[in-house]
């Protein structure tokens, strides 16, 4: 996927939560409060903060598309992740505060302190539409983060998740206070809470992994063993290192090949490498190639009888 595909299918991702989030922000908030339920209010507290690290993210997007310079030579790309990060830090910081909140509510309520005798019809309608509107915008976000592999989009993809699984707890906690059971609206509230904090730790491991360079897994290394077997001429695939720049790779491999050809055979053995995993491998931007004389026990074990090691290009 070219650079401006990209950029407008996360802009896209990122705006539409955006408005999404404006219009629940205010209307669960405002109900919320109206219509007495402290469950949809702690969710309305939780959109008005996913308003707040969208306008974050989108900032760091565009910052992350500026081309890359003499201090940046991959570009800006990682920005991504970092807005990522903040997201992480963002939605564990709602969870929190949801949490005590909520839990000051059924305390207040177990010791005769509170006053809450069920939510209004209105806060039910509008927990069941959060519901299916979040549905909808985790499944059409989910797909253009996986297209375009911005880990922001894919973390807002999940925070949408985190939303539809909220107002599902608001919403049986809304139904349960109008028929009798005050309590269960504010502790649906803290349980709201605790699916937001796992999804706000979740983002923050998988954004931090992208930082800290926690590639290849094991699935891509083996991904390059596999693309690389069918070439006589690599006898053994010594190391791999990766570098993650946004949702782009760097490769660092170090391949054993016969000792006895010259440099510009090894040259062209590298350079069938590159281009097999530029090809194969997606969100691959760089391939560097270091190769030496294979081991000679490896390579018995790995050369084909009579194989040409010399690859043609």
């Amino acid at each position: 996927m070219g650079s401006e595909p990209r950029a407008r299918k996360s802009a896209l991702a990122v705006n539409l939560g955006l408005a999404a989030n404006i219009l629940l922000a205010a209307l669960k908030t405002a109900i919320g409060i109206l219509g007495h339920s402290p469950a949809l209010l702690a969710d309305g507290i939780n959109s008005t903060s996913d308003v707040a690290y969208y306008i974050v993210v989108s900032v760091f997007m565009r910052l992350a598309r500026k081309p890359p310079d003499h201090e940046h030579p991959y570009g800006h790309s990682q920005l991504e992740s970092i807005g990522a990060l903040v997201v992480g830090s963002f939605v564990i910081t709602t969870a929190v505060a949801i949490f005590w909140n909520a839990v000051n509510d059924v305390y207040d309520l177990l010791v005769g302190q509170g006053d809450f005798s069920g939510a209004a019809l209105g806060a039910l309608g509008v927990a069941l539409f959060t519901i299916a509107l979040k549905i909808g915008l985790t499944i059409f976000t989910r797909r253009l983060g996986q297209q375009t592999g911005n880990a922001a989009v894919l973390a807002l993809a999940y925070d949408h998740r985190n939303d539809m699984f909220s107002a599902s707890a608001a919403a049986v906690g809304i139904f349960l206070g109008r028929m009798g059971y005050p309590w269960v609206d504010p502790l649906a509230g803290g349980l709201v809470a605790l699916v937001i904090l796992r999804t706000g730790i979740e983002i923050l491991r998988a954004s931090s992994e992208d930082l800290m360079d926690t590639v290849p897994g094991q699935s891509l290394a083996q991904q390059i063993r596999d693309l690389l077997k069918p070439l006589p001429a690599v006898k053994q695939v010594e190391e791999i290192h990766a570098h993650r720049f946004g949702p782009f790779l760097v490769v660092n491999i170090t391949i054993g090949i016969d000792g006895s050809l010259s440099v510009a055979a090894g040259d062209r053995i590298a350079s069938q490498v590159e281009q097999i995993l530029c090809e194969n491998i997606e969100f691959l931007r760089r391939v560097y190639v270091h190769y030496h004389p294979a081991n000679a026990s490896a390579a018995q074990l790995t050369a084909s009888p009579g194989s040409d090691l010399t690859p043609s290009r």
